[in-house]
């Protein structure tokens, strides 16, 4: 007997030393998160992203339906928004990186939605308690595998539901043939071990089904755990967040009733309580039953289910977007003011991406034509006008001291490459480009349009003629137009509807010096011959080319080579 109660003491003990350890480890677990949340917040991490993730990261945005104005791909990759999204993303949930790259692709044109996001990120950046709540409650919202939250979720769509009407009927011959051996013994143990026998073998041909989606199950339930957590929170400025995502929870109640049924599979054949619930399942089909029902559930409420996900990912985005505030050099908020004509005054911009930036103002109305040389700066300045354009009517956020303009629709023409796939040349990829641009232009609401070196792809007399021209026909009250080239004459041929900016560069004995300030009016120097010399082409060389210039700029006329073969004059000489 003493044995026996020792050996009961030592198991409760052993027992008891596991729990108390297991607890131990969570809770510090859950320390070192949260220790992590509060060192984070107001720094850049910066998080290596493979192709693939970030394309399933992008599937939020591009498999739903998109109303009104978004930034299409052509600018997107233009701007390498890709780029800033990976700085910004601090997502504590799988959602908050889907949603906030659903954002920054979809401008606002009203100030209320603006400021309610302004508000959000003052919240989260002076109340560090409920942040770190918060974002230990998110952090619960986890990747499924391979795919995003989305994706798992949006399966449910492209499903056929069957009917549940044979595993109703397996579920009532279960019982029906117990009761009838209950009642009558003798037969009645045949009827009950057939009915056993047919149901178990029914079912194993329908358990993959099941597993296949299990983790689009858990998804939600993920989802609808944290709108139960969030209450818990009771963080009054998010209460409006709470009551919508009640209003989804209720949508979803007869999804969560049972759930456990078909979710809690990871017990089965582990354990006495697991191999009963197996059998169970097997014996009665209660799982595939609600399993259908599940499935007609997350259908029919798709709208409530991703209602959830950005209502998370919204909150989660809105952290990020704080964090990444604090750590900019500086930022302001942008004003939007309506004009007769699109204009933008901003001060001191720099673009979000470079370190130790050079900042520059510009007050632009109409058109702007940006010259200047090679690696001089016009291409990051068109980049940052445009970047800023979005990042003001998305985060609420520009890297400025001041930035004042309309609401702006934006679209760039600028870093373009063959279709290779699509047999088009560059040029072919670049007409299209403008002409989408061109198309913008007739509709309502303001355009702010960003394009480097107009029709790069053709000769020079046409490019200069066709390039006039679409710069030209930009110059609308309702469209502001950057536009950078190396064509000095555009500067002249468009005097009258553009003003003309430039950038230049200190051309030393050994080296080319760019301080990268914008500067008014057109280019005055040259430095491509001055660069050939500098790496070490020949002096003979890039003397010719410089008398070629200069007899060029007197006459107006390129004088022709001479046509002597190099190689050949030196055999001769022999």
């Amino acid at each position: 007997m003493n044995d026996v109660i020792l050996g009961v003491g030592i198991l409760v003990a052993v027992v008891s030393v596991f729990s108390l350890w297991v607890i131990g480890e969570n809770k510090a677990r859950r320390n070192f998160a949260r220790k992590r949340f509060q060192e984070s917040f107001g720094s850049i991490m910066q998080k290596e992203y493979t192709y693939e993730e970030l394309d399933h990261i992008s599937q939020f945005f591009y498999q739903r339906e998109k109303e009104g104005f978004y930034i299409d791909d052509i600018t997107w990759n233009d701007l390498e928004m890709e780029r800033i999204f990976v700085q910004m993303n601090q997502s504590a949930s799988a959602v908050g990186s889907e949603v906030l790259y659903d954002l920054l692709r979809k401008p606002v044109f009203e100030k209320q939605e603006l400021e309610n996001r302004q508000s959000l990120m003052e919240f989260f950046t002076s109340h560090e308690k409920e942040r770190v709540n918060l974002q230990m409650l998110l952090s619960g919202i986890k990747k499924p595998g391979n795919v995003s939250v989305f994706e798992a979720i949006h399966v449910a769509t492209e499903v056929k539901i069957q009917s549940s009407f044979v595993q109703t009927l397996q579920f009532l011959a279960f019982f029906l043939s117990l009761l009838c051996f209950m009642i009558s013994p003798n037969p009645g143990i045949y009827v009950f071990l057939g009915v056993c026998v047919f149901n178990i073998a029914t079912y194993m041909g329908m358990k993959q089904e099941i597993e296949s989606y299990l983790t689009c199950f858990r998804c939600v339930m993920q989802l609808l755990q944290a709108q139960k957590n969030l209450k818990k929170l009771n963080i009054p400025e998010l209460s409006f967040y709470v009551e919508q995502g009640e209003v989804y929870a209720k949508k979803l109640a007869g999804f969560q009733r049972g759930s456990n049924l078909v979710i809690d599979r990871s017990s089965t054949g582990g354990g006495i309580e697991g191999m009963a619930m197996d059998y169970i399942r097997m014996l009665t089909h209660v799982d595939l039953i609600k399993f259908r029902d599940m499935m007609k559930a997350m259908k029919e409420h798709q709208k409530e289910i991703q209602g959830l996900l950005y209502l998370f990912g919204y909150l989660d985005s809105m952290i990020s977007i704080a964090s990444v505030r604090k750590a900019l050099p500086y930022y302001c908020i942008p004003k939007f003011e309506e004009r007769a004509c699109a204009y933008m005054e901003v001060e001191n911009l720099y673009h979000p991406l470079i370190r130790n930036p050079v900042a520059n103002s510009i007050q632009a109305q109409g058109g702007i034509l940006v010259t200047g040389s090679n690696a001089s700066g016009k291409s990051t300045f068109l980049k940052n006008i445009a970047v800023n354009g979005i990042l003001a009517q998305t985060i609420y956020t520009c890297t400025a001291t001041s930035y004042v303009a309309p609401y702006f629709k934006v679209m760039t023409s600028m870093a373009l490459r063959d279709d290779l796939e699509g047999g088009e040349s560059y040029y072919i990829v670049e007409i299209r480009s403008l002409k989408r641009i061109l198309d913008e232009t007739e509709k309502q609401g303001s355009l702010l349009c960003i394009i480097d070196e107009v029709l790069r792809g053709t000769n020079t007399i046409e490019r200069i003629a066709a390039s006039s021209r679409i710069l030209g026909n930009l110059r609308k009250p309702n469209v502001l137009s950057f536009a950078a080239t190396h064509d000095i004459e555009l500067s002249y041929i468009l005097e009258a509807l553009y003003e003309n900016y430039h950038f230049e560069e200190e051309v030393g004995k050994e080296d080319v010096t760019f301080n990268y300030l914008l500067k008014k009016g057109r280019v005055t120097t040259r430095n491509a011959i001055r660069l050939l010399e500098m790496i070490g082409y020949d002096s003979k060389l890039v003397k010719q080319a410089k008398d070629a210039v200069e007899s060029f700029e007197k006459t107006g006329i390129w004088n022709k080579l001479d046509g002597k073969i190099q190689g050949e004059s030196k055999k001769e000489e022999q």
